[in-house]
């Protein structure tokens, strides 16, 4: 039996001084890009979360990840909600950012991404699937 997710998740925004801003392209699905995001583990704290999702999709190890101290609740697409119990409709996302020198090469999960993208911070705002993603580029880089 496959565990049911957790309603509360990570956003990672990974982003250069220059303000560039790393993109990954969902697996499987046209046009979703997106920070780095993940679904918390069994009593996993949100920051733990943030180190573990950063090195599973990029490949990058960091404790220079920053705590925005800031989180989003919002409503779980209907074509997700399988994936967790019967009757969640709602996920906390909480939000961290790290921010690097320079763009560098990252290393895909291939079972979860396609490709990667650095782009200023209005086109990656503009390209990304989430409103939630969105609001915290603009906000927080």
């Amino acid at each position: 039996m496959t565990m049911k997710k957790i309603p509360k998740s990570i956003l990672l925004l990974v982003y250069t001084k220059e303000k560039d801003v790393l993109l990954l392209k969902k697996k499987g699905h046209d046009d979703m890009w997106q920070s780095i995001t993940g679904s918390l583990l069994q009593n996993e704290k949100p920051i733990d979360a943030a180190i573990r999702e950063l090195h599973e999709e990029t490949g990058i190890n960091s404790s220079d990840i920053i705590d925005c101290n800031k989180h989003y609740v919002f409503e779980i697409y209907e074509m997700w909600r399988h994936k967790y119990e019967e009757g969640v409709t709602h996920n906390t996302e909480y939000v961290f950012k790290l921010e690097l020198d320079d763009k560098i090469d990252i290393k895909l999960d291939d079972n979860e991404h396609e490709c990667f993208e650095w782009l200023t911070r209005v086109k990656a705002a503009e390209k990304v699937f989430s409103h939630t993603n969105r609001q915290a580029i603009f906000e927080l880089i």
